[in-house]
């Protein structure tokens, strides 16, 4: 083999050695980057995974307060207004009272709905999310008590009658009927608990069944 033989065979040999690197180098990348893409997907996969768990915590909004498909016959909505300040009064009878005084603002979130319909009359809700359920226990006390002391008043003065119970899975409430000077049943009250929410739902007025309008309303609140 001559001189110049030999040393072309070098550089063949050369050639294939950086060749056989150079395939190996991108079989390697090629895995990392298919174990890189594997891991940022899993991540990925246990992000998204993540936030239904999220918003599936505990927590209080518009969705657990009375909705339009609630109402019964002869209810027929015709606007609504919502508020999670809690600064909405609690109803007819406790006056200026609001969820936010009684709970001293200690509450980890608030929501109330108004609801007016085609006929004189409207429907009040207010809600409170407590930090434990023993406060949430001593705020339904405080509700009840409100409702309670309107129950004895003089002959021919606006009141609510005597305390129903009623129970849906995940919730309690007790529900008034509210009669007016004359006697006449006029609409109701009812005071709700679900784990550590509590609300009060007021339909003055209005024709419909309060036991069944507080049955929707412990249903969202449970929901």
């Amino acid at each position: 083999m001559t001189e110049n033989q030999t040393v072309q065979k070098s550089v063949r040999r050369n050639r294939l050695a950086a060749a056989a690197c150079f395939a190996a180098a991108l079989i390697t990348a090629s895995v990392v980057g298919t174990q890189s893409a594997t891991a940022d997907g899993t991540a990925q996969r246990d992000a998204v995974a993540a936030r239904p768990a999220a918003v599936a915590s505990p927590g209080l909004g518009s969705a657990h307060l009375v909705q339009s498909e609630d109402f019964q016959k002869g209810m027929n909505p015709a606007g609504a207004t919502i508020a999670l300040t809690g600064r909405e009064a609690l109803s007819a009878c406790s006056g200026e009272e609001t969820m936010r005084d009684l709970t001293k603002g200690q509450a980890t979130g608030y929501a109330s709905v108004t609801w007016t319909f085609d006929t004189p009359g409207t429907l009040r809700e207010s809600a409170a999310s407590a930090p434990t359920g023993t406060t949430a226990a001593t705020w339904e006390k405080q509700l009840v008590a409100l409702v309670e002391a309107c129950q004895d008043e003089p002959a021919g003065h606006w009141h609510y009658g005597a305390a129903h119970t009623l129970t849906v899975t995940g919730g309690t409430a007790r529900w008034y009927q509210a009669y007016n000077g004359d006697g006449a049943a006029a609409g109701g009250v009812a005071v709700l608990r679900s784990g550590t929410k509590v609300a009060i739902v007021e339909v003055p007025g209005q024709p419909a069944s309060v036991e069944g309008t507080a049955t929707a309303a412990l249903k969202r609140l449970s929901s």
